[in-house]
């Protein structure tokens, strides 16, 4: 993790895919990892890993357990941490990002299995429609014109000069 850059590297070899991969932070997540850098600063428990053990001085072996207590510690019940990676990538569609930025973001090598992640709701299709009646309203154009015959004026001759 670089906070000066705002980034995170995720190395090869250690995500599901085996690839690596740069992640940017945005400012709430930058924040709380400030934080959690000066409270271990302070604490003088400073490592190389994002996430230490509960002693704060090696890497946590094992997250489930860690996982398990944040979640009842912030009153949301059980969940799977891998449940967020399909928010993330929801949420990450939902905002406009470009499919294909997302895919690299969240390390889906495959349409197919991003689309797996990327589910469509009713309210996506609600949505969809509704954007749809919005684009076909501004693209009407509706225009009144009037007909008129003309006549010819008396005595004028209309000719045709096909030379050219």
């Amino acid at each position: 993790m670089d906070l000066n850059q705002g980034i995170v590297r995720l190395e090869a070899g250690e995500t599901k895919n085996a690839e690596g991969r740069t992640v940017y932070l945005d400012a709430e997540l930058s924040q709380i990892f400030e934080q959690q850098y000066e409270a271990r600063k302070r604490q003088k428990k400073l490592t190389p890993y994002v996430f230490p053990n509960k002693e704060g001085s090696g890497k946590l072996k094992d997250f489930r357990g860690t996982w398990m207590a944040a979640c009842k510690k912030a009153g949301i019940g059980k969940k799977l941490f891998h449940d967020f990676r399909r928010t993330a990538v929801r949420n990450m569609i939902r905002s406009g990002i470009p499919e294909r930025v997302a895919m690299m973001i969240s390390g889906h090598k495959t349409r197919s299995v991003f689309d797996r992640y990327n589910i469509v709701s009713d309210s996506d299709l609600k949505m969809a429609a509704r954007m749809q009646e919005e684009y076909l309203k501004s693209a009407t154009v509706t225009k009144s014109v009037t007909i008129v015959d003309f006549e010819e004026k008396k005595g004028s001759t209309a000719t045709l000069d096909n030379s050219d």
